[in-house]
């Protein structure tokens, strides 16, 4: 299955189109099932999860221990057997406890067994800042995932997106981290905490009209949300939304790409629109140095060095913990933004 234009489709949030994912998939399938900490009776903490119990059952979706590595143990040996676990870790800044399974076991099952195992698990967690939840609930790991052999990591933006790379995700024989925006849950965001909030319901944008059935938006592959001709914008999750917000305040003729997912990477669109655009910033909201914007960086030169007519730009959360009162000065917005923009352009 790939992207679709099924015409049954219903207006839904981020939470609501994952959560839909979820209830094709272990309709679909009877090897798919959802555990972690609160994510049954309760529906998880975000209410990704709502319903899907007492729709599928005790054991097809149940609560786990508050024990990230036992929880992602599991989900391995599950795999190993033969099912299709999608187990949720509450926050992605609660990830670090199982980060040993994940790179030691379950990123390695298929080389270490010569093929005769694998491990199916699609590994859901909310990341992100943007919502006040301080150092321990705003963190972005994508960058030591992405560092992972073995392991693919994946970013939706919004609601389309998110249950079609989730489906494909579940789908994956490969062990996948599901990285969720939460500050997208339940509405787009540009950056600009003093704007009136939008939902996905009165956004207008077309991806948040999600088929209700099943459909896949393929791993690896880059979405054009907006084509121009000065500058390359590469940019995933929350992020994107900000893109958008500072490529207008710029006036800068801006292409903005949203990557989808960081591994498997879509080099081809990367390099194309750059060596068409000749300029090439990239945003992201985890910090700057080791964030995968600067193995993203040499991806670029390394392709596009011929082409480029302007050093490449990095806009991204500070080398710090991420700080709660001061959220609005270390996420990197519109206006950071629109100042890369504007040195990239004016380089001579």
């Amino acid at each position: 299955m790939t992207e679709t234009t099924n015409p049954e489709t219903r207006r839904m949030n981020m939470i609501q189109a994952l959560n839909s994912a979820l209830d094709v998939k272990m309709g679909e399938d009877p090897d798919v099932l959802v555990f972690g900490e609160d994510v049954g009776y309760f529906g998880g903490v975000f209410r990704v999860t709502e319903g899907l119990q007492k729709k599928h059952g005790l054991t097809r979706c149940f609560d786990a221990p508050l024990t990230e590595g036992g929880i992602i143990g599991a989900a391995i040996g599950m795999g190993a057997y033969g099912l299709r676990p999608v187990p949720e870790i509450q926050f992605a800044d609660y990830i670090l406890p199982a980060y040993d399974q994940l790179v030691s076991e379950a990123a390695r099952l298929r080389y270490r067994s010569n093929g005769e195992f694998w491990a199916p698990v699609t590994v859901r967690t909310p990341y992100g800042g943007g919502i006040f939840g301080g150092q321990t609930h705003s963190q972005s790991p994508e960058a030591i995932f992405a560092h992972v052999t073995g392991l693919k990591t994946v970013i939706p933006s919004n609601p389309y997106d998110a249950k079609g790379l989730l489906i494909a995700a579940i789908e994956c024989d490969d062990p996948v981290i599901f990285l969720e925006p939460k500050r997208l849950y339940n509405g787009p965001f540009h950056g600009r905490p003093d704007e009136e909030l939008k939902t996905w319901a009165n956004s207008g944008l077309a991806t948040a009209d999600v088929p209700v059935g099943h459909y896949d938006v393929p791993l690896g592959r880059a979405a054009l949300v907006r084509e121009g001709s000065e500058v390359t914008v590469l940019a995933y999750g929350t992020m994107v939304h900000v893109a958008e917000a500072g490529i207008n305040d710029s006036g800068i003729d801006a292409e903005l790409i949203d990557l989808r997912s960081i591994v498997p990477l879509d080099i081809d669109a990367i390099t194309a629109s750059v060596r068409k655009t000749g300029r090439c910033v990239i945003l992201h909201e985890a910090s700057r140095f080791g964030g995968f914007g600067g193995e993203l960086s040499a991806l670029v030169q390394e392709r596009c060095f011929d082409y480029l007519r302007a050093p490449i730009q990095r806009v991204a959360g500070y080398d710090m913990p991420y700080p709660h009162a001061f959220e609005w000065d270390y996420f990197p917005g519109p206006i950071r933004l629109a100042e890369a923009l504007v040195a990239a352009v004016e380089y001579r």
